[in-house]
C-alpha cells in the first residue's frame, strides 16, 4: 500500500491532487480531487484508491471491541418474521414476508385471508451475495398475474418481469430501463403501465445525468420495442412522470414533478381508444396535487394549494375543464395521506410528528377516528367497494404490525404481528421540544432505557429535507444503540414535512442554514438538559442527512464526538452533473444561478473544511453502486478531510460493494454496516456495551 503519513495521527493512503478549478460568477473554486468523480468500476486508479481506503477502514473497524457486540445485538433485533400489508385481489391476498435470517423479503399469496401462504417469488436465490432484490410489484385485478421489478446490486434501474400466479412461471415479457415509478395493471389484465428513461449510452448508466422520463404501456406477450408511449414531455425533459391506474380501472392518473413536492396532475380515460392525456391541475408547479382514488367520474385529490398543511378537493372529470371543489379543508394538523376504503374516506394526519387516522363520509363529514396502539406511524390499505381493509402500525419500540379492519363496524384484529424475544417495556419513548437559534420550537424524540437517567452517550439522527417527515418507526439498527445503554435522539428539524409546507420551506434554498441551526441546537439541548454526555454525542444521517452531518461538523466540530455521514451530498457545486441530481435544485438551489451558488458554496461540506481545528472522529459511508448520490461525493470529501489538519481522531471511508443508496440492501450488509458505525461511535462517545 502506498502510504502518506500524517504526522502523529493516522496513516492515510496517498491521494493525488490535481490542478483543476472552475470559475463561477467571477470566483475561482479549486477541485483538487476532481478525478475521484470517475466511476471506480471502470477507472483502475479510482478502484485502487477505494481499495486502499476501505482496507484502512476495515483494519480499524475490525479491531473495535464493540463491533461483535453490536452485530449480535442487531441480528437479535432483526430476528422476527416481518409481513407487509396485503394487497387483496378477488379472493387472493398478496404480501411479502421476510423470515429470520433471510437477506430479502419474498412474495407470497394466500387463497382467502387466513389461507396458507404460498411462495411466489424468492429473490434470495437471484445472486450469491443476496444483493439482488424485488422492488415494486402489483397484482393484476383478477389476481392471475404479478408484475414485479428486479433491482440488481442496489441500483435505481429496474428490470420488469411478469409471473403467472397459478403456475408460478415467469413469462417471457421483459422491460428494461425502468426507474423512479410504479407498475400498475390495466383493469383487463392484458398489460401494465410503467415509467422509464431512454436507454443510456454504453458505460454511462451509473453516473450520467438522466432526462426524458416517460410513461409506457406494455401488452403481455409482446416485445418492449412495441410498447405504447402514453405520456412524455420533450419540452420539459427534467420532469418525472409517476402513473397509476384507479381501482375501477377507468383512469390512468399521471403526476409529473421536477423532483419536488410540487406537481402537475393529468388523467387519461382508458375507456377510450386514443388515451388522450388531459392536465387538470398544477401546470404552474406551485402546489402538490396527489390523486388517491375516484368514485365514478369524481376524482379525489390532496393538494397544498392555498393550504400549506394540505386539504382535499374533488374534480368532476365529466366536465371539459374541471375545477377543484373543496371537500375537506385545511386542519391545524398536517394532512399526510388519504385513502378511499369501504365507502369511507380515511385520512392520516401528523400531530407533532405522530399519526392520527380519521374517518369521513365521502362528502367530508366527520365519522370518528381509528384507534391506534399508541404514538407511532400508521396507514391503511383497501378499496372503496370493500369493507375489509388492513392497517399498518409501527413505532420506535414496535415492529410493523398489520391489523385487519372492518370499515363497516370499526372493529380490528391482529393479522400479522411480529414476535420478538425482547422486552420493549424497558424502553422509554419521550418527546421533547427545544428552541432553535431563531427561537423556533423544534420537536425531538428521545429513546432510551427506562433505567438511564444520567447523561449517556447519545446518537443524534436527522434529515431535514424534501418535506420528508421523520415519524416513529421500528429500526432494529438504531434500537441496538439503545439496547446497549445509549440514548437515541431524532430531531424533526426544518426542511422536513412535520408541520407542512411552511416547515419544508423554512429549511430549503436560502433558508437551508436553518436546518443546520436546528440540528446544532438539538445537540446543545441534549447536552445542556443532561440527556447526553457533554463529550458523548455522535451524529448520523444519510443522503440529505449525510449532507446535514457534513455541514454541521464543519460549523461546530467541537460539539460532536463522532460524525457518521452516509451516502451524503458533499459537493454542493457539482451535484447536478450526476444521475438525478438535477431534481435536487428545488431544495438546494441551482449552483448555475449566482444567488444559489453563493449560498451553496458557503454550505458545501467539501469546500468548507476548517483546517486547523480539531474535528470529531469521522466515518464516511457510501456504496460503489449508488446511482442516486454517486459515491464521488463521499470520495472527494474523505480525501479532503484526510488531507486537512483536523486533529488526531480518525477520518475513515467505508465503501460497501454491490450496494446502492439503501433500497434493496441485503440483511447481512445492513447488519455489518450498522455494527461498524455504532462500534465506531461507541469508541468515541464512551459507550460501554452491555453484552459480552
Amino acid at each position: 500500500m502506498n502510504i502518506h503519513r500524517v504526522p502523529n495521527y493516522v496513516d492515510y493512503p496517498h491521494t493525488r491532487r490535481v490542478e483543476v478549478s472552475e470559475s463561477h460568477f467571477g470566483r475561482k473554486v479549486e477541485d483538487p480531487y476532481h478525478w475521484l468523480e470517475n466511476d471506480g468500476r471502470f477507472d483502475s486508479e479510482v478502484a485502487a484508491w477505494v481499495r486502499e481506503q476501505d482496507a484502512l477502514a476495515r483494519g480499524y473497524l475490525d479491531g473495535l471491541p464493540a463491533r461483535p457486540v453490536f452485530r449480535r445485538q442487531i441480528e437479535a433485533l432483526f430476528d422476527f418474521t416481518q409481513s407487509s400489508v396485503p394487497q387483496k385481489r378477488g379472493d387472493r391476498y398478496f404480501h411479502t414476508l421476510r423470515l429470520p435470517g433471510q437477506q430479502q423479503a419474498r412474495l407470497y399469496v394466500r387463497e382467502g385471508v387466513d389461507g396458507p401462504a404460498r411462495l411466489l417469488i424468492d429473490p434470495n436465490g437471484w445472486s450469491q451475495d443476496g444483493a439482488d432484490a424485488m422492488a415494486e410489484w402489483d397484482a393484476s385485478h383478477d389476481g392471475s398475474h404479478v408484475v414485479y421489478a428486479v433491482q440488481r446490486g442496489g441500483v435505481d434501474w429496474r428490470e420488469i418481469r411478469v409471473l403467472e400466479v397459478a403456475t408460478g412461471e415467469t413469462l417471457d415479457d421483459r422491460v428494461e430501463w425502468a426507474r423512479f415509478g410504479v407498475v400498475s395493471w390495466a383493469k383487463d389484465g392484458m398489460g401494465f403501465f410503467y415509467s422509464r428513461y431512454p436507454e443510456p449510452e454504453p458505460g454511462t448508466a451509473s453516473q450520467a445525468a438522466i432526462a426524458n422520463h416517460a410513461v409506457y404501456f406494455h401488452r403481455l406477450g409482446t416485445s418492449q420495442t412495441d410498447d405504447r408511449l402514453v405520456h412524455a414531455t420533450p419540452h420539459r425533459p427534467d420532469l418525472l412522470h409517476i402513473s397509476g391506474v384507479t381501482e375501477d380501472g377507468r383512469y390512468l392518473v399521471i403526476q409529473s414533478t421536477p423532483g419536488s413536492s410540487m406537481m402537475m396532475l393529468s388523467v387519461v380515460d382508458l375507456t377510450t381508444d386514443h388515451w388522450t392525456v388531459r392536465t387538470i391541475a398544477g401546470a404552474d408547479f406551485t402546489a402538490e396535487w396527489t390523486a388517491f382514488g375516484n368514485a365514478g367520474q369524481t376524482l379525489f385529490v390532496v393538494t397544498s394549494q392555498d393550504a400549506p398543511r394540505r386539504r382535499i378537493v374533488n374534480f368532476d372529470l365529466a366536465q371539459t375543464e374541471p375545477e377543484p371543489v373543496d371537500l375537506l379543508g385545511e386542519d391545524r394538523a398536517v394532512l399526510q395521506h388519504a385513502w378511499l376504503v369501504g365507502g369511507r374516506l380515511v385520512t392520516s394526519y401528523l400531530v407533532d410528528a405522530s399519526t392520527q387516522l380519521r374517518r369521513h363520509a365521502l362528502d367530508g363529514t366527520q365519522d370518528g377516528k381509528i384507534e391506534l396502539p399508541g404514538i407511532g406511524s400508521a396507514g391503511i390499505r383497501g378499496t372503496l367497494a370493500d369493507d375489509e381493509a388492513f392497517i399498518a402500525f409501527t413505532s420506535f419500540d414496535a415492529p410493523l404490525t398489520v391489523y385487519r379492519y372492518d370499515v363497516a363496524t370499526g372493529t380490528q384484529s391482529e393479522w400479522a404481528k411480529p414476535e420478538l424475544g425482547l422486552d420493549f417495556g424497558e424502553i422509554a419513548v419521550e418527546q421533547h421540544f427545544y428552541a432553535s437559534k431563531d427561537g423556533t420550537r423544534i420537536p425531538i424524540f428521545v429513546i432510551r432505557g427506562k433505567g438511564v437517567q444520567a447523561p449517556a452517550p447519545t446518537l443524534l439522527y436527522g434529515y431535514g429535507g424534501y418535506g420528508i417527515s421523520l415519524t416513529p418507526y421500528y429500526d432494529p439498527t438504531k434500537l441496538a444503540w439503545v439496547a446497549q445503554g445509549g440514548t437515541l435522539a431524532i430531531a424533526n428539524i426544518r426542511g422536513g414535512g412535520e408541520y407542512g409546507r411552511d416547515w419544508h420551506d423554512a429549511g430549503r434554498l436560502a433558508n437551508k442554514q436553518k436546518s443546520y441551526d436546528d440540528f446544532i441546537a438539538a445537540a446543545e439541548f441534549l447536552r445542556d438538559s443532561g440527556i447526553a454526555k457533554h463529550d458523548g454525542i455522535a451524529i448520523q444521517g444519510e443522503s440529505n442527512g449525510g449532507l446535514l452531518v457534513g455541514v454541521v461538523t464543519n460549523q461546530r466540530p467541537e460539539l460532536f464526538a463522532a460524525a457518521l455521514p452516509g451516502v451524503g451530498v458533499m459537493d454542493l457545486l457539482r451535484f447536478h452533473h450526476f444521475t438525478g441530481g438535477g431534481f435536487w435544485t428545488y431544495d438546494f438551489g441551482d449552483p448555475r444561478e449566482e444567488q444559489a451558488f453563493n449560498n451553496l458554496l458557503a454550505l458545501s461540506p467539501y469546500h468548507n473544511i476548517a483546517s486547523g481545528k480539531p474535528y470529531p472522529a469521522i466515518l464516511v459511508t457510501t456504496a460503489d453502486a449508488d446511482d442516486r448520490v454517486v459515491p464521488a461525493h463521499s470520495y472527494k470529501y474523505a480525501a479532503a478531510i484526510q488531507a486537512a489538519d483536523l486533529g488526531p481522531k480518525p477520518r475513515l471511508l467505508r465503501v460497501e460493494t454491490r450496494a446502492g443508496h439503501g433500497a434493496g440492501k441485503p440483511l447481512d450488509k445492513v447488519v455489518i454496516e450498522a455494527a461498524d458505525m455504532w462500534a465506531f461511535a461507541a469508541r468515541w462517545t464512551g459507550l460501554e456495551t452491555l453484552m459480552p
